[in-house]
């Protein structure tokens, strides 16, 4: 039987080597040179100048609302369907995230369904790309400049995504990525938060150094400085190790997004007219990085059956993500029919840049064969 991951890093010894010449360098620890330099390549990938590297996509998404100027009692609109390290961040913040349904299609916020969420207390939109897909940024900006609102594009598995022609980066006031370990370019774990505003980048930079200024910004002086603390800061640092990881999988990133490209488009050709099935969908306007490949299984179908099978099978597979609305760490919330139809009815299957058409042919047989199955309906 053919064993095929649901996600796989595509690491080696370029990697090993880049770790190497951090540990002879004496520098490991966080927002050093090699940081510094993975954020000058990374503008590159963003389309903007200012970059910061971070530990995580939700220390980004925090940084992110602290530099925007989020307070206690304010409220934030954030898309529905998403791992809830997006709620959590306007929760770490001390706002209140106001959950907005999302498009059946495409599954990010429903542009026609966010003014009438909007309050007094109203203070930005974090709008999710799922899956890697942008997110609608021209409706989406001109809702926040008609409110006054900021507007954060949560872009964890949209690196190297356009929408319109412009590169994920340039369409909101700040963006925040992920590099966990299931995402297109991986240290493990990483992030990164990029703005066309230098002010907004340098206040995050503190922020993310305990309310200092990073200790390589103090290298060279002639003097001692010894930095006061007047602001409450984090440890939402990158590693240096990591950065130099990071150095090596952005030079890889058009190769890679250019094998899950061709991944998906077989899932296309292979999956396309089973009717248990609804593929994902692909929009014209904008590219996607594929960062999962995720089906809807019909309502008839006993989703947890289907997967348990196809796990059986050796296919790695799992939930797409969450239903924000539904976790009960946000507490009592509005219905929102879409996105819970979506988190009920949603699987990944294999997605990275390291399956072989052989992969893709095995996993759609196995799925084609499994959804037919009496043994998986109602």
């Amino acid at each position: 039987m053919k064993n095929v991951a649901l996600g796989q890093p595509t690491v080696g010894q370029e990697e090993l080597d880049a770790i190497a010449e951090v540990f002879a360098s004496g520098w490991l620890s966080g927002a050093g040179p090699s940081c510094l330099a993975f954020e000058k390549d990374f503008s590159a990938v963003s389309g903007v100048d200012h970059v910061l590297s971070t530990s995580n996509c939700g220390s980004a998404l925090h940084l992110g609302q602290l530099a925007l100027g989020v307070r206690p009692g304010d409220e934030v609109i954030v898309g529905d369907y998403t791992f809830p390290a997006t709620g959590h961040s306007v929760m770490w913040s001390g706002a209140t995230p106001v959950f907005v349904d999302v498009r059946p299609d495409i599954w990010s916020i429903d542009t026609t369904k966010i003014e009438e969420a909007i309050t007094p207390r109203t203070v930005g939109i974090i709008a999710v790309d799922p899956f890697g897909q942008p997110a609608d940024y021209d409706e989406l900006r001109a809702i926040a400049d008609r409110h006054g609102l900021w507007l954060i594009e949560d872009a964890a598995c949209a690196t190297g995504a356009t929408y319109k022609g412009r590169k994920v980066g340039e369409l909101a006031d700040m963006t925040a990525y992920s590099f966990h370990g299931r995402k297109g370019i991986t240290s493990g774990e990483g992030g990164a938060l990029v703005s066309a505003r230098g002010d907004l980048i340098e206040h995050a930079r503190k922020l993310h150094t305990y309310g200092i200024a990073p200790a390589i910004s103090r290298e060279g002086m002639t003097s001692l400085p010894v930095p006061s603390f007047d602001e409450l800061g984090y440890n939402y640092r990158l590693s240096d190790v990591q950065a130099a990881i990071m150095r090596v999988q952005v030079r890889r990133l058009p190769e890679l997004l250019a094998n899950r490209e061709r991944a998906a488009q077989g899932y296309r050709e292979l999956l396309g007219d089973v009717e248990q099935l609804q593929l994902p969908v692909a929009l014209d306007d904008r590219t996607h990085p594929w960062q999962s490949y995720v089906i809807t299984v019909a309502p008839e179908l006993d989703r947890g059956a289907v997967a348990l099978a196809l796990r059986e099978r050796g296919v790695g597979c799992n939930f797409g993500t969450y239903a924000s609305h539904l976790q009960p760490i946000y507490g009592p919330q509005r219905s929102l029919p879409v996105s819970a139809d979506l988190f009920a009815r949603h699987i990944a299957i294999p997605m990275h840049a390291n399956l072989t058409g052989d992969d893709v042919a095995y996993v759609s047989e196995v799925v084609r064969d499994v959804v037919s199955q009496p043994s998986v309906r109602h």
